[in-house]
């Protein structure tokens, strides 16, 4: 399996901020321990600006540059442009490796699937899985699956797919919630299954498998993943029941659906976040 990560991706955060460097440092520290998975580390490459701009407006890429907060939950970082453009190669090297026949995972930070076409939010600055899902269908693909079990709604993933022809978008998340989308399906691709806080972890389970079985059926070629892992019960920033083994299943369940498939480090915010990064990676791999 290949990691792509970078550990200058730890380089900005401020105290306080849920998605900080510590997040990819503590998953990077035992995924190189551990010795059950036969792992490739492999740095990102580069993103050229229209490849961006398929997703975003030219302002959102502008914006980068001004050193003043995004949101109140997304702050201005020094150099968080660069940041958020190595997020991006690195999805997109990982859209290669998939097509490629390779089992990819990209940990890196920011996160994007809270990025809108106009707007960076929510932690997101730039929309990795998006504007890879977008690049696919530029290279040939002809129906890509995008899904998200992240605990919070892909809204920006949402806002940038939605209509476009060749792209599908099965989202799993906690309703109501951040960022408040999500409730019902959107357009004639966004399909959004939404589980109440404090739902029981085998119903939550249950979407999961609807929402995979739904995936089934579009018979993508291939697939991107929005890996999200905050819907695990002891996360801070959620009311979801998901234990590691979940974790472990999902990473089985989309192997078992033999479509080429990467996947993207999105939420998680527990001190768990590498063990459950882990359990994933060996359902991926079938271990």
């Amino acid at each position: 399996m290949k990691i792509i990560t970078d550990e200058r991706c730890t380089g900005y955060g401020q105290p306080g901020y849920p998605e900080r460097p510590a997040r990819v440092e503590n998953t990077i520290a035992l995924l190189e321990d551990q010795t059950e998975l036969t792992l490739d580390f492999a740095q990102p490459t580069s993103v050229a600006d229209e490849i961006i701009l398929r997703a975003h407006t030219p302002a959102v890429l502008a914006r980068l540059a001004v050193p003043e907060p995004f949101d109140e939950d997304t702050p201005y970082f020094e150099n968080i442009g660069t940041y958020a453009r190595a997020s991006v190669a690195a999805a997109l090297d990982a859209l290669a490796a998939a097509r490629q026949g390779e089992t990819v995972f990209s940990l890196m930070r920011p996160p994007g699937h809270h990025a809108l076409r106009e707007k960076s939010m929510g932690f997101c600055y730039l929309n990795n899985i998006a504007i890879a899902a977008l690049e696919a269908r530029a290279a040939g693909a002809k129906r890509v699956g995008v899904f998200d079990f992240d605990v919070h709604h892909g809204n920006g993933t949402e806002d940038i797919l939605l209509n476009q022809a060749g792209v599908e978008f099965f989202s799993v998340h906690e309703h109501p919630s951040y960022p408040q989308t999500g409730a019902e399906n959107r357009g004639h691709n966004c399909f959004n299954y939404p589980v109440a806080p404090g739902t029981p972890r085998l119903t939550y389970r249950a979407k999961l498998a609807h929402a995979l079985d739904d995936l089934r059926s579009y018979r993508p070629e291939l697939i991107a993943v929005s890996a999200g892992f905050d819907a695990y019960l002891r996360d801070p920033l959620a009311d979801s029941p998901l234990l590691e083994e979940d974790f472990y299943w999902l990473g089985q369940s989309l192997r078992a659906l033999g479509v080429p498939f990467f996947s993207l480090l999105e939420g998680g915010y527990s001190k768990d976040l590498p063990e459950l990064v882990f359990a994933y990676l060996k359902g991926v791999e079938g271990k």
